[in-house]
Order: C-alpha cells, then sequence, then structure tokens
C-alpha cells in the first residue's frame, strides 16, 4: 500500500491526503498558490508557512528567504514534497476574479450561449440564457497554465520545449470544458428554459488565443513579435474533447495584433470606443499592459512588458487582492496606514496597496523621484512584517514606465497630445480597485480623475455582446479590424528615451 500523509491548510480549513513524496505544487496550485516563476525556485510568489510538520530547508530558499522568515517557518513550496502530515498556512492567494454583471443591449437569441475570458492568471466563465440575457451561473478559477510561469513570456518560453505547446493546449482546454460542464450542471433554470448551448465565445490575449487554439507560438517568442495567425478560430466542440449537449460551436475572437488580443476587441465592443467622437483611450493594466487609442477615424493599438507587478507577483510580499492583502495605504506622521482585507493580520500587499504604498513613500520623503529608497533600513515597513525592498521599487518602476511610455507614444503617433484624451477606460479588476490620485502621483496614470472610468472585466463583457446578433457583430468586428494598426513600441525611435523617462516619479512640487 502506498502511504499517505495528511494535509491540513489554514486559514481555509482544507484538510486531505496524498502520496508521500507529492511535490507542494502539485496539490497547492488547485487550492490559489500560484508559481510566478513557473516552480523553478527564481521567486518567493509561492511561500507557505509550516505551522505543523516539516519540510527541510534547501540550497535554494536559503538564497531567496530572509533569515527571519526562515525562523518563521516560511518556504518556497515549488521546492518541497510532502514527506510528512503537514499543516500549512497559506498567504491568501484565491481564485477570485472580478466578475461582469453589467446590462447591455441585444437582440434575444434562442438557447444558452457561454462567455468565457482566458486571463494570463485567471479563467472567467460564465452561462448566459440568450432570450434574456441573465447571467445563469458563474465559475472563475486560477488558469492551470500559470504552474508554468506567472507572465506570457514565461509561458510562451516553456511552450518551446519539446512537450511544453501539447501540454498548455490541452491543460487549458480541458480546463475550459470542465468549467462549462461544472455550470450547465449547477446554474439555476427555470422550467421550461432552454437546455440546448448554441454557441460558446472565448477571448483573451495573442498567446492565450494561440495556446488555446494550438497555434505555434515561436513567432511571439522574438522581435517583432507579430503572429502568424491571429484571426478568428472556430472549433466544433467535440474537436476540443468537450462532452458538451447540443455540439455547440465554439469561437475565439480576432486579436487585434502582436501581444494586443481579443480581450481587448471585447473591451472595444463593451465600451463602444470605435464610436467615441472625441479622443479616447481604453488601457488594461494587467501582466500584459495592453493601449488603444482611438481619434477620429484612427484607433491604434500596443502592448508593453509590463511584468506582474501590478497583481502582486515578483514583490517581495506580494499577493492577490484576497484575504490578508494590504490594499491601501496613507501616509502617517510616524509611519505608514494600512487597510487589510479581512481585517485580520496582514499576511502581503495586493497591486492597489503597491501603488498607494510607493505613492505614500515618495510624499512622506522615503522614497526618492528616482526610485531609491533612502530610510536608514533601505526598506520601507507598513505593516507587521510586511515591508517593500529596493527590488520592489523597481519592478513598480519597470511595470508603470512601460504603460506611460506606451501612452506617451500611440497619443503621439495619432496625432493628439495625452491632455486631449477625454476619456480613459480602465479594464480589469486592478484597473478597478487602483486609487487614482496615488496612480498620478506615481506618474502611472496622468489624466484628471474625472477623466478615469473603471470598466471591469471589460474582455467578459464584450464576449457576452459578441454572443448575440452573430452577423451585426462580426460586421462591427470586422470594421474596428480595418481601422486598427498596431504599434509595436519598441520600434519608435523615442521608445528607449520615453520609456527611461517615464521609470522616475514626478516630484513633490508637482503636488500640492
Amino acid at each position: 500500500m502506498t502511504a499517505k500523509v495528511r494535509i491540513d491548510l489554514t486559514p481555509v480549513g482544507d484538510t486531505f491526503e496524498v502520496k508521500k513524496g507529492t511535490p507542494l505544487r502539485d496539490f497547492l496550485f488547485d487550492r490559489g498558490v500560484e508559481f510566478p516563476c513557473g516552480g523553478r525556485g527564481e521567486c518567493r510568489g509561492c511561500r507557505v508557512r509550516v505551522a505543523e510538520g516539516h519540510l527541510p530547508l534547501t540550497d535554494v530558499q536559503a538564497s531567496i528567504l530572509s533569515e527571519r522568515e526562515i525562523e518563521q517557518g516560511w518556504r518556497v513550496s515549488c521546492q518541497c514534497r510532502a514527506e510528512t502530515d503537514l499543516t500549512l498556512e497559506l498567504r491568501g492567494w484565491n481564485a477570485d476574479i472580478l466578475q461582469d454583471r453589467t446590462l447591455f443591449d441585444f437582440t434575444p437569441g434562442e438557447g444558452l450561449g457561454v462567455a468565457v475570458d482566458i486571463g494570463t492568471t485567471t479563467v472567467a466563465v460564465q452561462l448566459l440564457d440568450l432570450s434574456t440575457a441573465n447571467v445563469l451561473g458563474v465559475r472563475s478559477a486560477l488558469n492551470i497554465q500559470a504552474r508554468h510561469g506567472a507572465d506570457v513570456m514565461s509561458r510562451v518560453a516553456y511552450a518551446l520545449t519539446p512537450e511544453g505547446n501539447g501540454t498548455l493546449t490541452a491543460s487549458i482546454r480541458e480546463q475550459i470544458g470542465r468549467l462549462i460542464r461544472d455550470l450547465l450542471k449547477k446554474s439555476e433554470r427555470t422550467e421550461g428554459m432552454s437546455d440546448t448551448l448554441s454557441e460558446i465565445i472565448l477571448v483573451g490575449n495573442t498567446a492565450m488565443h494561440h495556446l488555446f487554439c494550438g497555434l505555434d507560438v515561436e513567432p511571439l517568442s522574438a522581435y517583432p513579435f507579430e503572429p502568424s495567425e491571429d484571426g478568428l478560430k472556430e472549433f466544433a466542440s467535440e474537436r476540443l474533447g468537450w462532452d458538451i449537449p447540443g455540439s455547440p460551436t465554439v469561437r475565439f475572437l480576432p486579436c487585434l495584433g502582436g501581444f494586443v488580443g481579443s480581450d481587448l476587441l471585447a473591451g472595444v465592443l463593451a465600451t463602444k470606443l470605435h464610436r467615441s467622437q472625441t479622443p479616447t483611450a481604453l488601457i488594461d493594466l494587467g501582466t500584459n499592459g495592453e493601449i488603444i487609442v482611438c481619434a477620429g477615424e484612427k484607433i491604434l493599438c500596443a502592448s508593453t512588458a509590463a511584468g506582474p507587478a501590478f497583481e502582486g507577483a515578483k514583490i517581495s510580499h506580494g499577493m492577490r487582492a484576497a484575504h490578508g492583502a494590504i490594499y491601501k495605504v496613507s501616509p502617517t506622521s510616524n509611519g505608514y496606514d494600512c487597510h487589510i482585507l479581512g481585517d485580520t493580520e496582514p499576511r502581503g500587499i495586493c497591486g492597489s496597496g503597491l501603488v498607494d504604498a510607493v505613492a505614500s513613500a515618495l510624499d512622506k520623503g522615503d522614497l526618492k523621484p528616482n526610485g531609491r529608497v533612502v530610510t536608514e533600513s533601505r526598506q520601507i515597513p507598513l505593516a507587521g512584517e510586511v515591508f517593500l525592498r529596493q527590488c520592489d521599487i523597481r519592478q513598480l518602476q519597470l511595470a508603470k514606465g512601460a504603460i506611460a511610455a506606451g501612452v506617451r507614444i500611440l497619443c503621439k503617433r495619432i496625432g493628439i497630445e495625452e491632455e486631449d484624451l477625454e476619456t480613459v477606460y480602465l479594464a480589469g479588476a486592478f484597473g478597478n480597485f487602483i486609487d487614482h490620485q496615488s496612480a498620478e502621483r506615481i506618474g502611472l496614470l496622468k489624466f484628471p480623475s474625472d477623466k478615469i472610468h473603471p470598466i471591469g472585466n471589460s474582455a467578459l463583457l464584450g464576449a457576452k455582446i459578441a454572443l448575440f446578433d452573430n452577423a451585426s457583430v462580426q460586421q462591427e468586428i470586422a470594421s474596428i479590424l480595418e481601422r486598427m494598426d498596431h504599434v509595436t513600441l519598441s520600434s519608435d525611435m523615442d521608445f528607449q528615451e520615453i520609456y527611461a523617462d517615464e521609470m522616475g516619479f514626478p516630484t513633490a512640487s508637482n503636488f500640492p
């Protein structure tokens, strides 16, 4: 008989058994722990604390954990196996993401439809009644591909290994099919409502598009990062291995160019940006920051390698916006006032808290405009054991510099100034919760608050819109694609200079 060990997870209260010697990553990922570096022991994103039991400290762990963390029992779980019974304290990561229930105009259809947003980090699935557009059920989860890296380029690099592409394609298809079957089985449908699933619409960035569709990602791995195939892809559900009643058609909407995917196309549909009479922008602040600027008949798009800092990854004490995360920070006379999700002990800091903390440190003088931490300890203490290191500030500078440079270059290319933008839509969960004043203080967003409009999960909303009146939507998408030009930012002769300029923070004199 194979020996088993008992695993208790706190504070979630989950208890189960696994085979002795099982790698922790094999069961912790499904319970909300992410592995930003793909499990290579190059980051600290998958930390867990050993409350009971024993996990040996390896040389790799000793090189990236502080002495205090080691004394407190923290370990890097991707480097560990379950050899004894364990009680592990998780850092509060979870799979919750912003779900969309926005009302929209539609032409009633027949049967049921499913909208899917495949994000680099998370997957969101909604089941709709096409006669009413009512949402009948919602499922979300960590993107199973994140086992092999937190960001797009880590995923692409793994896909180029002999088994990588097939593994990533098979895993994401299986995950989405499972989520859809679960929705159909457990959703609340009234008597007489159709059980026929007519259509499934998927959106995602270009890498997710390629990896779901089973396309070659090699063109995405090197300059000029232009995919060979980025158009609309249609599948019979049976071809994907999905045993779904009604054999619905599965459509993955087309990408816009480079790393700007169909999630941004869906955002255009959701915001009607292409119909705007005034200069308008759409910005998705994710691991792969994506920007669209529209002025007159011109629409330009670009992507920036912002990195995962806005989602808390690659930050020393970074985490997603979950229980125990510092999500809001303001300066005080003797430190920092930190607000914590769940009103509990701080476990880490999420993206919105990071932006607040850096803005506050600039105001207090703990941080210079060039990004140098000037406290005696060379750290910025926040709450409990949570603090920011110099390397964390650099990660944020890289992310915010990339976004700010992208906006500047697109505005220049389309023939307007940044201040000419009348409306700036912020997509995604991070964009919905970021403090606009803090974002302006660090130089991420240089717009008055009344111009900024958080729109939540516009990708999911746009995918739902595409479920209705198919011919009309396809015509509208064709019109958007015809007007859209993709800009490769690195090819702009001023990019490096603008990027370097945007890495710094505004001086205090700019903020009375």
